[in-house]
């Protein structure tokens, strides 16, 4: 398709998108009493208009029931993790019995590590991409520390080479190749948070193995955004949040994959805890824990509800769109948006490095844009012009056009903002 840079190309696209009118579903914070362009959703997503409705039948149960809402309540608390195992499934390619969802992000990588980072002998090493989230670089070095290591000599971390923004495959495969039989665990972010980057997770998980290594995803940006096929990958373990593109609020639940081949391992450690336990004995308070089959065997701590009232209500919606719906729509938006940038680009004469991977497979809901020449003021005049976006040191603005509730027409308008921003200064 030739793309062209009119209001009126941008409402044609609109009209043929058979997701547009999922953005009325959402609410959008205003600024100058009219709606912003949101392009902010890889760090907090939209609230759905019915989530709100998931909380409050939550609080009704609770209000009337108390503490009989465990069993009594419309949807029972005491399994109410459960409904996420199909719809989440199909969202990272899982079967139902490896997903679950616990906890956050960050404490969830960490308990997962507890089963498959078991460094032992000269097999010791973990393998992660150069500037992961600060989050994971932290917790690489806590582990690491725990098990008596020194991070400068146990984290391999794959570097970009000089003058690149990304990290080519080629170097992943070289550098798991090269620390061969002292790897213990590949753990990277199955998109870069910050340019965007979308990995192999297919290619680089057989590499891993191939090395003898376990292979683990961090897929905070991943989830809800890019195609996942994580039991056919054979992947061991994976983590990701639920409030970027999955829009369930601030600091909410994650969601955790574990492959079916490690389900009937009991040799494999774990930390243990009550709502981890069987199902059907866990009120009779056995000494001995039972683990469930599954996922769910990794859950420690009685659930919480209300916070996963909000997720619920977003994997509700995510099945009824379906993922390759979703993902059509992002790299048709993605595109635009892109070209929106190179016309801008060129009509103030400017200098825009897009720093996310041209090529559609390596990158998803997200580019980033190094504005050469430009500086932190352009970022406020957007933010003070109704278009929320995200500032990234030195001097990158992250734009993540996420299909479900960002329209064509967004697109165009952003462009003339920006526009605006550079000449009017």
């Amino acid at each position: 398709m030739t793309f062209q840079n009119t209001r009126e190309f941008a409402r044609e696209l609109d009209s043929q998108d058979t997701l547009n009118h999922y953005q009325e579903q959402f609410i959008f914070p205003k600024v100058n009493d009219k709606r912003v362009i949101y392009f902010t959703g890889n760090s907090l997503g939209l609230q759905p208009k019915h989530t709100k409705a998931y909380i409050d039948e939550v609080m009704n149960d609770w209000a009337e029931l108390a503490v009989e809402g465990h069993f009594y309540a419309q949807k029972p608390w005491w399994d109410y993790q459960e409904r996420f195992a199909e719809p989440l499934s199909k969202i990272v390619g899982a079967l139902p019995s490896e997903v679950t969802v616990m906890n956050t992000l960050t404490v969830n990588l960490h308990l997962l590590m507890v089963s498959f980072y078991q460094p032992k002998g000269k097999r010791y090493k973990i393998i992660c991409e150069e500037k992961a989230f600060p989050s994971d670089q932290y917790m690489f070095q806590s582990q690491v520390h725990f098990h008596g290591y020194k991070p400068e000599d146990a984290i391999v971390e794959i570097k970009r080479r000089e003058g690149e923004h990304n990290i080519r495959l080629e170097d992943v495969l070289a550098k798991i190749e090269e620390v061969g039989d002292e790897l213990a665990l590949v753990l990277i972010g199955g998109v870069n948070y910050y340019t965007g980057q979308v990995f192999d997770i297919k290619t680089i998980t057989a590499a891993g193995h191939k090395a003898g290594a376990k292979v683990g995803w961090d897929l905070a940006h991943a989830a809800g955004n890019i195609k996942l096929e994580l039991h056919d990958w054979n992947v061991d373990f994976a983590a990701w949040c639920s409030y970027k593109y999955m829009n369930s609020g601030p600091g909410n639940a994650s969601g955790c994959f574990v492959h079916e081949k490690h389900h009937n391992d009991p040799d494999l450690p774990r930390f243990a805890g009550w709502w981890g336990h069987n199902k059907e004995r866990r009120f009779k308070m056995e000494p001995t824990f039972d683990p469930v089959h599954g996922a769910g065997g990794w859950q420690i701590s009685n659930l919480p509800v209300l916070s996963l009232a909000p997720y619920l209500a977003s994997v509700e919606m995510f099945a009824e769109v379906g993922m390759d719906a979703l993902i059509a729509k992002r790299d048709h938006i993605t595109s635009y948006l892109e070209f929106i940038l190179h016309e801008i680009d060129k009509e103030v004469k400017g200098n825009f490095e897009v720093i996310t991977p041209s090529n559609p497979l390596e990158r998803a809901s997200q580019l980033s844009v190094f504005l050469h020449g430009e500086g932190r003021s352009l970022f406020d005049y957007l933010m003070k012009n109704g278009v929320i976006t995200d500032w990234r040191e030195p001097n990158v603005i992250r734009l993540a056009p996420v299909p479900l509730y960002c329209s064509y027409e967004d697109m165009y308008d952003f462009g003339q903002i920006l526009k605006k921003g550079i000449l009017g200064k």
